[in-house]
């Protein structure tokens, strides 16, 4: 974390929140935070870096699958940032990581994502729990290479009912730039997606690279805020980032 905190200094960031994983599948590996350890580490980083700002933080994994563990994390946690996601779905009655497929040997990639689809809709039954809806397309990283490729506007009217409940629970929509991966593949979501968020009802979208490690710290959230500026979004409407001071071309997307 100090490391993190460095590495966010040096690029001129101001925020850096540290939305630990919540997970409580099988296949996650059971990640439970170790809060105390957590606050301590957190509590020593404040008191090193006085000027930036450093958020505490959790990412739930599948907290609708997981009320109860949910709730009493969030009893003890008092945290500033919560961020809800799906990183596994449902594949014949087993739940499945969204990183063995859809580019999995013998699977079916557009099956894949229709079932993250409605994995989604289900989170946000949840919506209660968290303030973000952390990278929406999230499959799309492991999307195949070679074939159809990944296209939003194929799963326009899945995604238009999640961004519409999302705007009806009023939730942030994060843009997650995956750590600086490929635009087209790692952005999460796409700028189409980001315009159609606005067009729902969307009010404000939040910006993180999901880093994971203090070297990957900030990269690929110019790309991110490319995204929101093309959709429309202004930086008060911006969590965690402001907008670049170039103008930006509202005739097509960003790339």
């Amino acid at each position: 974390m100090r490391e993190t905190c460095v590495r966010a200094q040096s690029l001129g960031l101001q925020v850096v929140a540290f939305t630990d994983h919540a997970d409580h599948t099988a296949i996650a590996g059971g990640r439970h935070l170790d809060l105390a350890g957590y606050r301590e580490s957190l509590a020593r980083c404040r008191r090193a870096f006085p000027r930036l700002a450093i958020w505490s933080g959790a990412e739930l994994g599948e907290p609708h699958r997981f009320p109860v563990e949910t709730a009493e994390l969030l009893a003890q946690g008092d945290f500033d940032l919560v961020l809800g996601s799906v990183h596994a779905i449902e594949v014949g009655g087993r739940l499945e990581d969204c990183s063995m497929g859809p580019g999995g040997q013998g699977s079916d990639p557009v099956a894949w994502m229709r079932l993250y689809w409605g994995e989604t809709l289900r989170l946000l039954e949840s919506a209660g729990s968290f303030q973000v809806l952390a990278h929406l397309e999230y499959p799309k990283r492991y999307w195949p290479s070679g074939g159809q490729p990944y296209r939003a506007a194929d799963y326009r009217e899945e995604i238009q009912t999640v961004l519409e409940q999302a705007a009806r629970c009023e939730l942030i929509l994060e843009i997650n730039s995956s750590a600086g991966l490929e635009p087209e593949r790692g952005l999460c979501p796409g700028p189409e997606v980001v315009r159609w968020w606005r067009a729902a009802g969307g009010r404000a979208v939040s910006v993180g690279s999901d880093a994971h490690r203090p070297g990957a710290v900030g990269r690929g959230l110019d790309r991110a805020l490319e995204a929101a500026a093309w959709a429309g979004f202004t930086s008060g409407q911006i969590l965690g980032g402001t907008l670049a001071a170039r103008p930006l071309s509202l005739d097509g997307p960003p790339w």
